[in-house]
């Protein structure tokens, strides 16, 4: 039998659910008696922590709320200490892999012009005879006027560089203004550029010729010789024009000794030829400078489509 303090109490909460949970129906047994006296219990616990933090509309207690702020640093702590982790192992190994110290554009700039400037007081001298461009087409002329950028492209980032001369160079001439249409900057390039001649510059014992039709092979490079290039291309069809020029005045000849440190190699065409690009018996010139080896300046300037490989690589 029920009594009637459990009618009142059971009257009592289907009321209060009622105002709360319309979607709830009042049962009769106990089961559903002890569920709605547990909502009952949440929904007061929820109104006391409204009534302790008034501020706080998600009704979290201050406690949570601490606890929660705690988090948050912990996780911030983490992220920068994971950060600067992965700044220090980058540096390191930026260190490791280039130990040589960054400078911007503009020093770098100033150490190239001072490496060559230096050049022209202590190193070797090149100089490219441009008064036989007369023979050229104009095509011809073109080529040249790239061959001299990559030539003084390759003497920049020498590390012991050339000094470099272009004689022959008249204004207005054909030569003249490719060299100024194609080469940005030509204007301020750290070499001497004169309309005189080679012979009237230097003495003629210190002079060496280097043409592909001489009989002796260069066997070092001098500091203080100064090394000769025709101004010619590879499609000119003046043969042993720069020999003939060099045997009138009695100079001293040499040519890149490939016929002693390469051979033939078959190709589909049978085509070999000694005759380079000046560009390319500079990058001989300037890397037996650095390397003293000529087999490693061959193998710089001598391209595989000239029919020639070192003896070292024939199995």
């Amino acid at each position: 039998m029920t009594t009637y303090l459990e009618c009142e109490a059971e009257d009592s909460t289907c009321r209060g659910l009622s105002d709360r949970q319309p979607d709830y129906a009042c049962q009769g047994n106990g089961e559903g008696l002890w569920d709605a006296l547990g909502l009952l219990q949440i929904d007061m616990g929820c109104e006391s922590i409204k009534s302790q933090s008034p501020g706080n509309e998600t009704g979290c207690s201050r406690n949570v709320l601490r606890k929660q702020r705690n988090w948050e640093k912990i996780i911030s702590a983490k992220k920068r200490k994971r950060k600067h982790e992965r700044e220090r192992r980058r540096a390191k190994l930026a260190e490791e892999r280039d130990p040589a110290p960054q400078f911007s554009k503009r020093d770098l700039k100033g150490i190239t012009r001072e490496r060559l400037l230096g050049a022209k007081e202590t190193g070797p001298r090149l100089c490219v005879d441009l008064s036989v461009t007369t023979h050229m087409t104009k095509k011809e002329i073109s080529r040249l006027a790239a061959q001299i950028r990559r030539l003084y492209g390759s003497n920049k980032k020498s590390q012991k560089p050339f000094w470099l001369y272009l004689t022959g160079f008249v204004q207005n001439s054909p030569i003249a203004e490719e060299c100024l249409r194609m080469n940005d900057g030509f204007s301020n390039y750290l070499m001497d550029v004169t309309p005189e001649s080679y012979l009237d510059l230097f003495p003629l014992e210190t002079i060496v010729y280097l043409t592909p039709d001489a009989e002796e092979a260069l066997e070092d490079v001098d500091p203080h010789k100064v090394y000769i290039l025709g101004g010619l291309v590879d499609e000119s069809i003046q043969k042993r024009l720069t020999f003939q020029n060099a045997q009138e005045r009695h100079l001293q000849m040499a040519r890149l000794p490939i016929q002693e440190y390469m051979v033939k190699k078959v190709n589909a065409k049978n085509y070999h030829s000694t005759t380079l690009a000046v560009n390319q018996v500079f990058d001989a010139l300037s890397t037996y400078y650095e390397t003293n080896s000529w087999a490693e300046a061959l193998k710089a300037a001598v391209s595989p489509g000239k029919g020639y490989v070192l003896r070292d690589t024939i199995q």
